[in-house]
């Protein structure tokens, strides 16, 4: 077991995780905690290189199983470089995305078989799983409306929307299936109070482990 605790952020596009996940780092940074604050694909300097293939260009730029690959080979830096020394010394990660990400989105959205998504996972996250994961829901007719208001790259928002529905389907499946580790947060409220539920699912889970929140 880490002295850290990792928690990550999970959802369809337009969510709110990113904002939300820089809401919680300030509120734990307030209580005296040493946060890291990351996010995925990317998080550490080679995980970003490769981020800029997976983010960019056309939808189709990539099959689903070279999507995997790619997102696997910026999972293993991002944990080398960042996750696993933090969590070592004690930090509370938060990660925009992590492993359930690629269960969703090549999994379920693209299409690679479940055996190869989970084989994967062991050979590169092994026993570095979250403590906890939110999985941020909402109607994706919502979530797409948000995502195209806020700029920057759209490779995946342009998938279309029956790509995106299997998203949803997929990540409240995982927190069905695993919920000692998800704990599901509804998105469509307003900022504030997607804060307080946030908050009022993390300090306890904290505490938990020994870390005063």
């Amino acid at each position: 077991m880490s002295a850290g605790f990792f928690l990550t952020l999970e959802g369809g596009e337009g969510a709110g995780k990113s904002t939300q996940a820089r809401r919680l780092a300030a509120a734990l940074e307030a209580r005296g905690l040493e946060v890291v604050l990351t996010r995925e694909p990317g998080g550490a300097p080679g995980a970003e290189d490769i981020r800029k293939l997976l983010v960019t260009g056309e939808a189709a730029r990539w099959t689903p199983l070279t999507e995997a690959l790619l997102m696997y080979a910026a999972r293993d830096d991002h944990l080398h470089a960042t996750v696993r020394p933090a969590l070592a010394r004690g930090a509370v990660v938060i990660s925009d995305r992590f492993a359930d990400s690629s269960e969703a989105y090549q999994g379920a959205g693209g299409g690679v078989p479940p055996e190869t998504i989970a084989a994967l996972r062991r050979l590169v996250v092994g026993a570095d799983e979250p403590d906890l994961t939110l999985v941020f829901d909402l109607p994706v007719d919502i979530g797409l409306a948000r995502a195209a208001t806020r700029g920057g790259d759209a490779r995946f928002e342009s998938k279309g929307r029956g790509y995106h529905e299997r998203l949803r389907a997929a990540f409240l499946a995982i927190a069905r299936r695993e919920p000692g580790r998800c704990t599901v947060i509804d998105a469509s409220g307003t900022e504030d109070g997607i804060a307080a539920a946030v908050l009022a699912a993390v300090a306890p889970a904290l505490r938990a482990k020994g870390i005063a929140a």
